[in-house]
């Protein structure tokens, strides 16, 4: 990577995992100042396969609209939001091109099940297409 500063050639003096990706502190080969770059993998190649058979690409702003919705209210905070949307998004990487919006939502549900039993069941009865209460009874039972 070139340098921000002179645009010389530089040298990677330490790696770590973060929450915002591969960080990266840099030292320019020729003036010797430093800074740090972060890498994080690219989800836009995911497709999304829709129950209906629509494909669309993979949103991280979707996944957490739907998110914060059920989670509205709750004594969530966004820290635990985004590292549930960063558990997914690892998890799809290793779901090849395309992944069914079941997939997702099964992922999405699992750990909202263990986080808060409210924000489950708001985000089930959407993801789980609840017709009437009946629906809810059953779901609320199982919790």
């Amino acid at each position: 990577m070139k340098c921000v500063f002179c645009k010389s050639n530089t040298k990677v003096t330490d790696k770590r995992e973060s929450p915002e990706g591969t960080r990266r502190r840099r030292e320019c080969l020729k003036c010797k100042k430093r800074f740090t770059t972060y890498e994080k993998a690219d989800n836009k190649n995911i497709i999304v396969v829709k129950k209906d058979g629509r494909r669309e690409p993979f949103s991280v702003e979707k996944l957490k609209e739907g998110l914060m919705r059920a989670c509205m209210k709750r004594q969530i905070s966004v820290d635990k939001i985004d590292k549930i949307i960063e558990d997914v998004q690892e998890k799809l990487k290793t779901k090849g091109k395309e992944v069914k919006s079941q997939i997702i939502g099964k992922m999405v549900i699992n750990r909202l099940r263990k986080l808060d039993k409210v924000a489950y069941i708001r985000f089930a009865s959407v993801y789980m297409d609840f017709k009437n209460i009946k629906d809810f009874k059953k779901v609320i039972s199982e919790v």
